[in-house]
């Protein structure tokens, strides 16, 4: 049976390769500026799995808040890098003031990436702060994280 910690390091690497894919893809993008920033996005968010998979075991949280804390690592990481891609394929401004370079998508490309980006911003932050809240914790010997 595959671990939590494992999986999160096997979904980093996988997160890493689509950065790296989407870095060779650029100039096939609307708005490449912003397919630049798919592409750190999926490198960075893939580091960050493959570095909270590392610390996983350390994280001591009641399994319904552990599964919690991994699930919404996981739609946040790979909705961080899917959002920006759909947005610079769609060149939609929404959520990036600063790469749009005068693209701008339909009204429903607009709203797609917009709710797209808060949502991930959410998640996000909800699973940083039981992270935090789990490494502040002291692991109990002999006690399991959920997976």
């Amino acid at each position: 049976m595959e671990t939590a910690d494992r999986k999160l390091i096997r979904h980093g690497a996988f997160l890493f390769l689509i950065g790296l894919v989407t870095g060779l893809q650029e100039r096939r993008f609307t708005n490449m500026r912003m397919a630049l920033s798919a592409h750190l996005e999926g490198v960075m968010n893939g580091t960050f799995l493959i570095a909270l998979g590392a610390v996983w075991g350390q994280v001591a949280l009641p399994p319904p808040l552990a599964r919690i804390a991994r699930w919404t690592a996981l739609y946040g990481t790979y909705g961080n890098w899917l959002f920006t891609a759909l947005g610079a394929a769609m060149g939609t401004a929404a959520a990036n003031p600063i790469l749009p370079q005068g693209h701008r998508g339909k009204p429903w490309q607009e709203r797609l990436a917009g709710t797209g980006f808060r949502s991930i911003a959410y998640a996000i932050l909800v699973s940083v702060v039981l992270i935090v809240i789990g490494l502040r914790n002291p692991r109990k010997l002999g006690a399991e994280c959920g997976s």
